[in-house]
């Protein structure tokens, strides 16, 4: 059975700290993560059975820089919640494909020489 796991959190550290500990403690997956408040209140979402999200969240709630401001599991998620997550983590997705094409170089151009040129000495007089 699918199940959403849902973290949050005070800041960016303490959510990377709360997915590694989720990840680490049990079989579980980011599906998304929300940041709110620029960046103040982070929310990370995971996937995975019943017990191993159970298991990650409780482990996260424990262990957890700063703190877990929130946490929920949800078991069996109906359609339209597993919906409003697929949104979430589809704009998460179109982000990250923008920032690729961003970071590709621009093809670079073969280097010109430069011409030299000699100058002839003036004639003093």
């Amino acid at each position: 059975m699918r199940s959403l796991g849902f973290v949050e959190v005070s800041g960016v550290v303490a959510a990377v700290d709360a997915l590694d500990i989720m990840c680490k403690t049990a079989s579980v997956n980011l599906v998304t993560w929300e940041r709110k408040l620029g960046g103040r209140l982070v929310t990370m979402i995971i996937e995975g059975s019943v017990s191993d999200v159970r298991e990650a969240v409780e482990a996260a709630r424990e262990n957890c820089i700063g703190g877990v401001k929130s946490a929920n599991v949800i078991a069996n998620p109906h359609e339209e919640t597993i919906r409003l997550v697929e949104l979430s983590a589809s704009r998460l997705n179109k982000k990250k494909a923008v920032a690729e094409v961003v970071e590709e170089p621009a093809p670079q151009k073969p280097a010109t020489p430069k011409k030299t040129t000699t100058r002839k000495p003036k004639a003093n007089g």
